[in-house]
């Protein structure tokens, strides 16, 4: 099997750039017609395979609107990603595991081998330390997955750390790029990506990633292609991966209309691989 890297530039190559969120919120299933218990979410999440299965370059469940619903909620995602990676489509679980030691093991068996919510990439937090991954990043590379590392995030609260000075002169964020980085030499594109906000004003220098950009905040939140050309290096734009959740979402529950939404996007960005 080829790697994680590999696989996610030849789908963006194919569809297009934009991945897509699946973002089951109690407002979102209402305003769908559908009940806020396991039964609307699982409503819910067939509509969403059905719309985007075999037509985006990845598509990202978060995992937290999952859990929610308790063993019933992990049951409808287990069978969401079983159902898009049995059909090719890439599944990014959005779960932000961060932990050190034997739970970070657990934390990366979970989602990155072979069990019931094994996915194609993980969403990770580094902030107890890049190396505390050390787990999730070296089962990726053994499995051929990928980690998404959480660097420079959009929130306001982010920046209270992430744009904290090192010794070396380094943001905090940007040190967990270059680890990234140093994760991804040697390689033709590598399979540990960081996740840098769409919505930022300054972003961490990028140009030595060689490896997926996801840059939620997209669409609804205020992001948009100038605001990616402002952040990202003219030749790291071939990849960035637009995340796209609301600006999608609000258009179902049909699924008609949310296909013709994400086409309408994948010409938006298609930019990006040009």
């Amino acid at each position: 099997m080829k790697t994680f890297g590999a696989r996610l530039q030849h789908a963006m190559a194919h569809f297009g750039p934009v991945c897509v969120g699946i973002d089951p919120h109690p407002a979102l299933l209402a305003s769908w017609g559908l009940a806020a218990d396991a039964d609307g979410l699982e409503k819910f999440a067939e509509i969403c395979v059905e719309a985007f299965d075999g037509r985006v370059a990845m598509v990202k469940p978060q995992v937290a609107f999952f859990e929610t619903y308790g063993s019933a909620g992990i049951a409808v995602l287990e069978r969401t990603i079983e159902v898009l990676r049995g059909s090719g489509t890439l599944v990014l679980a959005d779960a932000k595991r961060g932990d050190i030691g034997s739970t970070m093991d657990a934390y990366a068996s979970a989602w990155l081998a072979d069990g019931p919510l094994g996915s194609d990439a993980l969403t990770a937090s580094p902030y107890l330390g890049f190396d505390s991954l050390a787990p999730a990043l070296d089962l990726a590379a053994a499995n051929r997955r990928g980690v998404f590392v959480l660097a420079a995030t959009s929130n306001p609260e982010g920046a209270q750390l992430q744009r904290v000075i090192t010794g070396d002169g380094r943001s905090i964020a940007q040190t967990m790029v270059d680890a990234a980085a140093a994760r991804n030499a040697g390689t033709e594109f590598g399979s540990i990506g960081v996740v840098v906000g769409a919505t930022l004003t300054e972003a961490p220098d990028l140009s030595e990633l060689n490896g997926p950009i996801l840059m939620p905040g997209v669409g609804a939140q205020g992001g948009g292609p100038e605001t990616i050309r402002d952040l990202v290096p003219a030749a790291m734009l071939a990849a960035v991966v637009p995340n796209v959740s609301r600006e999608v979402l609000r258009d179902g529950p049909d699924v008609t209309a949310l296909r013709a939404r994400v086409s309408a996007l994948q010409d938006e960005f298609g930019f990006l691989q040009r």
